[in-house]
């Protein structure tokens, strides 16, 4: 059987992605429920965080790494199916969003602080920490993931490295006291990038078939 023959069989054959997505839910959502858990006992939450919550800078660090979440949960998804190439178009819209708020974040704050609104007070520990709440939804976004049939195991797996590392960076914005996008466009941002560069590392090792 040819090759392309053979794709086109598995994705006959494939699982509906309900199916899958039913699997991803049994594995991601004790992961998170860790994740949670351990950021409440180790990190806790920042004081005052209901009316900080208010505030519509501190509500767009925890707002957009959520949306990024469920964007990148819907992709990976999609992505595991054979021969799948969903469109990563909607990615880039977030990150335009991001990039949105962090040039508000640049006319709203006084050009002498820029360099304390960037580096913060925090930025280390955000950088190690975003990173290491990942850690277990990345885990298992991916061995949920092996019940696809991605023909794209590196994007597939980039997908749910991002998926973790933005959910654990909205459960660490709960944490998280620096409020300016000057900080968290950019620290927020690299962990993400960590975790999905992760998830793009680990996918054609755990998600090829």
């Amino acid at each position: 059987m040819k090759t392309d023959q053979l794709i086109a069989a598995l994705a006959a054959d494939a699982p509906a992605e309900p199916g899958l997505g039913a699997s991803l839910a049994r594995w991601l959502l004790p992961a998170l429920a860790l994740t949670a858990l351990a950021l409440l006992g180790i990190w806790g939450l920042r004081p005052g965080l209901a009316a900080a919550l208010m505030q519509p800078a501190v509500a767009a660090k925890v707002a957009l790494p959520l949306v990024l979440a469920g964007t990148a949960l819907v992709l990976a998804l999609r992505s595991s199916r054979p021969e799948a190439r969903p469109s990563l178009l909607p990615l880039a819209v977030l990150g335009a969003l991001a990039l949105a708020l962090l040039a508000a974040g640049l006319l709203t704050t006084p050009q002498a602080r820029w360099p304390q609104a960037w580096l913060g007070n925090t930025a280390l520990a955000c950088l190690i920490s975003i990173p290491a709440l990942a850690v277990l939804p990345l885990a298992a976004g991916l061995l949920a993931l092996r019940r696809g049939a991605s023909t794209s195991p590196a994007r597939t797996g980039l997908l749910a490295g991002l998926l973790a590392g933005a959910a654990a960076t909205a459960l660490y914005a709960l944490h998280c006291p620096e409020d300016s996008p000057l900080f968290y466009v950019c620290w927020y941002g690299l962990g993400i990038v960590i975790s999905g560069a992760a998830g793009r590392l680990l996918g054609p090792r755990l998600l090829r078939w």
